[in-house]
């Protein structure tokens, strides 16, 4: 046995359910239980921590999945980072790991759990030595950074509990339950910046549909269209991104078992979902994370800042510029045209490159898939049972449909970072796709629940 082997079968790893197939109110009951836990631990604060220079990215924490100073402040930034690099890593050819085979994931599976931990010791030492949080006096830094590493190592180890016990991805609920509490924040509260109800104050408050009406009382007809346009532009990008989940192509197959029974194997056009998207925008935050802690540091390597916003250098081509708001405030100037195109293209090309290394390494290629369907007992009617043929048959489809859907949900997601939304562009496209995710999930662990017949005749694939 290697050594990295040894090292991967040390670590603690959340025991997996003794059967195939989990009851539905298992799943929902652990589903609730880490989504509870995760909001709880987003109100725990540091202890001993004194200033805190990054409440200034909060945009950021959004796709993080972070509330920068309490104990999740990693969000799920080590987890994403561990797995863009090992995908970086696998398919460039650097590491050569076949996750083809049961034995090739869980290497990779180990592996990205080892540099995990090391991406959570990391960034922890990282945000503390290197100003973004700072102990008050009379506190080690040490206690922070433990108390970082800690809280990286339960948003971790929840994600795993979520993939073994609950619907699906722990990451994926993270960044849902974190963007749905910002939008129902900015739609609806009527306090002020400063935690005071708005009536009365001569503040405006929070929520932007207090602040359309707010707004028009005061005769500020400019701040009410951006308020109206934030509004509509969030419920566009909803109604987009639900009809552009619900398009797939669906292959028809046949039991060999059950003669004149048959199903469709839906392909979605989407077909690696948010996964490209949270990678790219993970990749994003990183960049700009680290562009202003090395400001701060006096080495102003990726860029510099004026207040928030990214003036200079590499840094500044990935900071979406908001061109509604520049519009309709008059400040639309032809460089925001150009930064938001290469804003979009970044965006573009990134989803397909992680799309692509996705679908090679997470066992949705077309070989790993037809030995699925093969599994369950089903084969594409007028065709021969061979698991070459329908691999060859899957490949007209999974590959177009892998750049496609990566090009066009880049693509969609920059359109909706550069309309300014009520939350950033991104986290609202992602959390669209994780819910509808989540319900298709849902739906059909109910159905199978509510027919036993079918699983067995399923061939435990729903399992």
């Amino acid at each position: 046995m290697s050594l990295m082997q040894q090292v991967i079968n040390f670590l603690p790893e959340v025991k997996g359910p003794e059967i195939k197939h989990l009851p539905f109110k298992k799943k929902l009951k652990w589903t609730l239980i880490i989504l509870i836990s995760f909001f709880i631990l987003g109100v725990i604060p540091l202890w001993g921590l004194g200033q805190n220079s990054l409440e200034q990215f909060d945009f950021l924490s959004i796709i993080l999945a972070a509330q920068f100073g309490s104990i999740i402040s990693l969000g799920i930034g080590p987890i994403v980072t561990s797995s863009i690099v090992l995908q970086l890593l696998n398919g460039s050819g650097i590491l050569k790991i076949n996750t083809t085979t049961h034995d090739g994931r869980v290497l990779f599976q180990g592996l990205q759990k080892i540099l995990t931990i090391f991406f959570i010791i990391f960034e922890a030492i990282i945000y503390i030595f290197m100003g973004g949080l700072s102990p008050a006096a009379g506190f080690s830094p040490w206690i922070l950074v433990f108390q970082l590493f800690l809280g990286g190592m339960l948003i971790l180890y929840m994600d795993e509990v979520m993939n073994k016990w609950g619907f699906g991805s722990g990451v994926s609920l993270f960044i849902a339950a974190g963007v749905s509490a910002e939008i129902i924040i900015k739609s609806f509260s009527p306090l002020t910046t400063t935690g005071a109800i708005a009536f009365g104050t001569g503040q405006a408050p929070i929520g932007k549909v207090f602040v359309f009406f707010y707004s028009l009382i005061q005769g500020n007809p400019t701040e009410a269209i951006l308020a109206i346009s934030a509004i509509a532009f969030t419920i566009l990008v909803f109604v987009i991104s639900v009809y552009a989940q619900a398009m797939k192509v669906e292959i028809p197959l046949s039991f060999g078992r059950v003669r004149g029974y048959g199903i469709r194997w839906p392909l979605r056009f989407m077909y690696t979902s948010n996964i490209p998207v949270i990678l790219v925008a993970a990749l994003m935050a990183n960049i700009q994370l680290w562009a202003r802690l090395l400001e701060n540091w006096g080495y102003p390597l990726l860029g510099t800042f004026t207040g928030n916003v990214p003036t200079t250098g590499i840094v500044a081509w990935v900071y979406n510029p908001n061109l509604i708001e520049n519009l309709i405030k008059g400040s639309f100037i032809s460089s925001d045209l150009a930064h938001s195109l290469v804003y979009m293209l970044l965006m573009a090309l990134g989803a397909v490159i992680f799309a692509i290394f996705w679908v090679q390494t997470s066992g949705m290629d077309a070989r790993s898939q037809a030995k699925q369907i093969m599994s369950s007992g089903l084969q594409i009617p007028g065709f021969r049972r061979d698991e070459r043929v329908l691999e060859q048959i899957l490949n007209r489809y999974i590959m177009p449909l892998t750049v496609m859907g990566g090009l066009s949900v880049g693509i969609l997601a920059a359109l909706a970072d550069l309309t300014g939304a009520l939350s950033r562009g991104t986290g609202i496209l992602l959390t669209v796709m994780i819910i509808y995710n989540f319900y298709e999930r849902i739906a059909q662990q109910h159905m199978v629940d509510m027919y036993p017949g079918l699983r067995k005749m399923m061939g435990g694939q729903n399992a």
